[in-house]
């Protein structure tokens, strides 16, 4: 029996990557307009870093860490999440010395022991960023346009903002009460998980799919906000007004991490079902000083979005997403002479910028004309005796058949002002 992938991996094949590398290109682009810049963190951490910084109550650290023990006996974490990693980044590092804020964003693969589902993998990937310095609302405002932006300029269709404020701990020990009251009649008829939820974290009982009926006429958050968060809450929606972002307020979301105070928002979407949130983030402005202590404590806002689900929901909505590159060109030589120059005349093409091809299986002309073909080449650049003894090469334009030809010592340019034609 042949060894197959995990459970809940996927292949990414030449075809396909090449999408992913077109949408990672939009996402570094849309950073780089908002002065964001980039940051790698390791793909494993000690798990004490989640324990804290994601918190015990969430489904990430009881039920989808991948966790194991290393040689040394320290228990250590295949990162869920981008969050964590970059703050605990950003103390070890001290960014937190900069005269300016910190405005990061990554890549990468994180990795949740769940059930596979649309869009949804065990190995999976996130574009995320994080701003950390500020309590200026405008930098929640900015958040939210940026992922908004990204979805925009890849095309994605009909995508709605969704905010809420979750508050300061002071207002949430204020509204977990309320929430204990009003759930304590049902409370035996919730689900095995959010009879846990109860005591340690009731506000997560209002984002289980399960128990949606027993949270109707639920106490709203809002209700409950002091005015600081009032204040920050209602600038946060005047920014975004003033952008042009359309928004709905949803007092009724809850982010499944605990670090969350402030801003909460998600980004929906038609195209994957029933299920139509592709990604979300807020602000958490306690995190910093979770994972580093309170003398290094610094608020910081962020989202962290699913490259898996954007593909999908392009492709559900029938957006096309650029695949395969063209070649510039596909290079054919025809005797061992013209052969031996092809490899010469590639390295001198490749050394110029140009992306070309050539045949490495021994094949007749018409087999590697068709080969060009797949490749989706724009020219082919043909190399027999005849053409070598005058020094030239026949130079053929794929889309409409038509041929010249060129001197060697000038092909990479010529070859450069026909592509710009």
């Amino acid at each position: 029996m042949s060894i197959q992938k995990p459970k809940g991996t996927q292949d990414l094949l030449p075809g396909v990557v090449e999408k992913w590398q077109y949408i990672e290109e939009k996402a570094r682009d849309v950073c780089r307009r908002f002065n964001y810049r980039e940051i790698r963190t390791p793909i494993f951490e000690h798990t004490e870093l989640f324990q804290r910084g994601v918190g015990d109550t969430t489904d990430i650290v009881e039920k989808e860490m991948y966790t194991f023990s290393d040689k040394g006996d320290r228990s250590m974490s295949l990162r869920p999440e981008g969050t964590a990693g970059v703050v605990r980044a950003y103390v070890e590092n001290k960014l937190y010395g900069e005269p300016d804020i910190n405005k990061l964003y990554y890549i990468g693969p994180m990795f949740r022991y769940e059930q596979p589902q649309a869009g949804r993998y065990r190995q999976f990937h996130q574009f995320g960023i994080e701003a950390i310095g500020s309590v200026d609302p405008s930098l929640d405002a900015e958040v939210i346009a940026m992922g908004y932006l990204f979805y925009k300029e890849i095309g994605l269709q009909g995508v709605k903002v969704e905010i809420n404020s979750v508050g300061n701990p002071s207002c949430r020990s204020v509204y977990r009460e309320e929430l204990q009251k009003f759930f304590a009649p049902v409370k035996d008829k919730l689900c095995k998980d959010c009879q846990s939820r109860y005591d340690r974290n009731p506000m997560r009982i209002l984002d289980c799919k399960k128990d949606q009926e027993y949270g109707i006429g639920a106490p709203s958050i809002l209700d409950f906000l002091d005015e600081e968060c009032s204040t920050h809450f209602g600038k946060v929606q005047r920014h975004l007004t003033d952008m042009g972002i359309e928004y709905v307020i949803n007092p009724r979301m809850v982010r499944g991490l605990d670090y969350y105070t402030h801003t909460a928002f998600e980004y929906k979407a038609a195209g994957i079902g029933a299920i139509d949130t592709i990604s979300g983030g807020g602000r958490y402005n306690g995190l910093v000083g979770t994972i580093g202590g309170s003398s290094v404590d610094q608020p910081g806002v962020g989202f962290g979005l699913g490259l898996e689900r954007v593909l999908l929901v392009l492709e559900a909505q029938g957006v096309a997403v650029p695949g395969v590159r063209p070649l510039d060109a596909y290079v054919i030589g025809m005797g061992e002479a013209a052969e031996n120059e092809v490899a010469k005349q590639l390295f001198a093409l490749r050394s110029a910028g140009l992306t070309v091809e050539k045949d490495y299986l021994g094949r007749k002309m018409k087999a590697q004309m068709k080969s060009a073909d797949r490749f989706a080449a724009k020219f082919t650049i043909i190399l027999g005796e005849d053409e070598l003894n005058r020094g030239t090469v026949i130079l053929k334009k794929m889309a409409t058949g038509e041929q010249e030809e060129v001197k060697l010592e000038s092909l990479a340019e010529t070859l450069k002002s026909k592509l710009e034609q």
